[in-house]
């Protein structure tokens, strides 16, 4: 110990320590991603599930739990009061404990109780999950409509180009049961998403994903957990455990339920052994009494019906400072990324339009180019006729000019004639027939010297024509190249100069009016959520409208035979016009004592 002071002693006996511990490797499996973890041995659920809520950043933690497989392989949710390793975990050789991070609990109105952007997502995930597993009973048009708000989710705003032929068949966007019900191709039901798919533009990934939420909601089967009982008859049927009750279903309907209670009703909730106890606030009403067939699942269903029921009254209080504050985190978040969009929107739309202008500029350019070119090619055209034209006029000239020196030739000799025919009468005669001969030559040479004279005042006059289209010609192209010049120096160059200049000028842009947003437009924001919660209503009755035709539709393609129980108990309910909602409201009606009789007697 020789040179060793007490402060090297301390920092040496934690590492000893942790150097002597054990520790427990623990994966967490999300829909999205795995977490792994080492925890100490004497580690807590509570503990373990608030490093996972930390690590994937969220915050509304009431809705999720832990689930994990038992020695015994039945699933169970891991206790938050207990170690970890003290829960009967199935150990795994290679990845120690497994845990599922799922949703245990479901909200009653996702549109206003779910906050955070990551809580949305994950709800997402499992309830696409639950649809395409068939666990959540969705109608074939229901399905079509979701797949259209996966994809949206998943790709962003459709594109014909990069939305190739397949690209959607080859996902899993349809339960299997949808598919085997009618005789389409994939490419078919291919088709009749991206109807939907295309009308979704302009919608962000959160958007879309609650969208799909709020029509997942409507589903009778989802937020509903089944576990089988029976009542003081023996008579079997399903616990359904929701988020605003209890609901009682025949053995072979799980849609409709048969009565229902709410948590409000209820005032306790117990067990002994098989037996089930729930005593509702009204005296006068007998305790709701059901049998299950194991113990463990009594514990599991009172554990689901204090959660929701702790969930179901908290909804009906004033929210906490720390929800309060997390809607105002996200309002704010949401109008940032919606000032965000907006910019964006605007930035491709101005770069779309100034490419849109260089396109139209380069055509431009290229049609100046071509009428240049063609009034070049006029001109050589026009000098070459007028080349043509002054050969031709010369030729003219010449021959009129021989025309000219032979009459005056054939004069001469005519008259030389004429004096020499008076010394005879002999000659007379000859001369006289030579004279008329030489008369038929004079005649007919004048009268060639009259045509050529026309032909060549007609080339005259096309002599002159030509030069003066040769001057127009001229004159227009001198015009032309002035004009496209000044074009060119105003228009095309800053444009061809290169994309810099186009880019600085949106920037330029886009920054000032960011700042008129940020500050005059938050209320126009605001507006325009309002907006949007007004028109829901109406969104709803359009989205109802098109479920009616697509159903419609594919009718005529449906495959009688494989139409399971609960498509024949849709199509029933749906010819009766009966809904999710209306169904409860009409089993809500009465008194509790009403409706602890008619289980009994079921």
């Amino acid at each position: 110990m020789l040179g060793w002071n007490m402060v090297d002693i301390l920092k040496m006996r934690p590492f000893r320590r942790k150097k002597s511990k054990k520790q427990l490797p623990v994966k967490v499996i999300t829909f999205d991603s795995e977490l792994e973890f080492h925890l100490e041995q004497r580690a807590t659920g509570q503990f373990l599930f608030e490093l996972v809520c930390q690590t994937i950043g969220l915050r509304e933690t009431w809705y999720f739990g832990l689930q994990y497989e038992d020695s015994k392989g039945n699933l169970s949710w891991l206790k938050m009061d207990k170690k970890v390793q003290d829960q009967s975990v199935n150990l795994s050789n290679d990845s120690g404990c497994v845990f599922m991070f799922y949703a245990k609990f479901f909200p009653e109105n996702v549109n206003e109780e779910l906050v955070q952007e990551i809580t949305q997502h994950l709800f997402f995930l499992q309830v696409k999950q639950g649809i395409l597993s068939m666990d959540i009973y969705c109608p074939p048009e229901a399905s079509v409509l979701l797949a259209s708000y996966a994809v949206q989710a998943k790709y962003g705003d459709y594109d014909e180009d990069n939305c190739k032929p397949g690209l959607l068949a080859s996902e899993s966007l349809l339960p299997q049961r949808v598919i085997d019900q009618y005789q389409m191709t994939p490419r078919m039901w291919e088709d009749r998403i991206k109807i939907w798919y295309s009308d979704h533009k302009g919608m962000s990934r959160d958007e879309a994903e609650m969208e799909y939420l709020k029509i997942a909601q409507d589903l009778d089967m989802y937020g509903v957990n089944y576990f089988p009982i029976t009542n003081k008859k023996n008579t079997e049927l399903w616990l359904g455990v929701t988020a605003m009750g209890l609901n009682i279903y025949e053995k072979n309907n799980k849609l409709q339920p048969r009565t229902t209670f709410q948590w409000s009703e209820i005032r306790h909730i117990g067990f002994d052994d098989k037996k089930f106890t729930i005593k509702p606030v009204d005296n006068k009403s007998p305790n709701f009494i059901f049998i299950s067939q194991k113990l463990r699942i009594n514990k599991l269903i009172l554990d689901l019906c204090v959660g929701n029921h702790d969930l179901f009254m908290r909804r009906r209080k004033p929210d906490t400072m720390e929800i309060q504050q997390m809607k105002a985190q996200a309002k704010e978040e949401k109008q940032r990324r919606a000032v965000e969009r907006n910019k964006l929107s605007r930035e491709k739309q101005l770069r779309e339009q100034a490419e849109r202008e260089k396109a139209n500029l380069e055509q431009r350019l290229m049609q100046l180019q071509d009428e240049m070119q063609n009034a070049s090619e006029a001109l050589r055209r026009s000098e070459e006729a007028a080349e043509i034209y002054a050969e031709k006029s010369r030729v003219n000239q010449e021959q009129m000019i021989l025309t000219e020196h032979k009459a005056h030739t054939f004069k001469q000799e005519m008259n030389r004639l004429r004096e020499t025919a008076l010394k005879t009468e002999k000659e007379k005669g000859d001369l006289e027939k030579r004279i008329r001969d030489t008369e038929f030559y004079v005649a007919k040479l004048t009268e060639e010297k009259e045509k050529r004279s026309a032909e060549a005042d007609k080339l005259k006059k096309e002599l002159m024509y030509a030069r003066a289209a040769e001057r127009d010609a001229t004159q227009k192209l001198l015009t032309f190249l002035s004009r496209s010049v000044n074009q060119s120096t105003s228009s095309v160059e800053p444009s061809i100069s290169g994309s810099d200049v186009t880019e600085s000028q949106i920037l330029d842009v886009d920054l000032c009016h960011y700042d008129v947003i940020a500050g005059g437009d938050m209320e126009e924001i605001d507006r325009e959520i309002e907006k949007e919660r007004v028109e829901c209503l109406e969104k709803s009755k359009q989205v109802q409208h098109q479920l009616r035709e697509l159903r419609s539709e594919i009718e005529l393609l449906k495959i009688q035979e494989n139409q399971c129980v609960l498509d024949i108990l849709n199509a029933e309910q749906l010819r009766q016009g009966e809904t999710k909602y209306s169904t409860l409201k009409k089993l809500k009606s009465g008194s509790t004592k009403s409706r602890v009789a008619f289980f009994e007697e079921l």
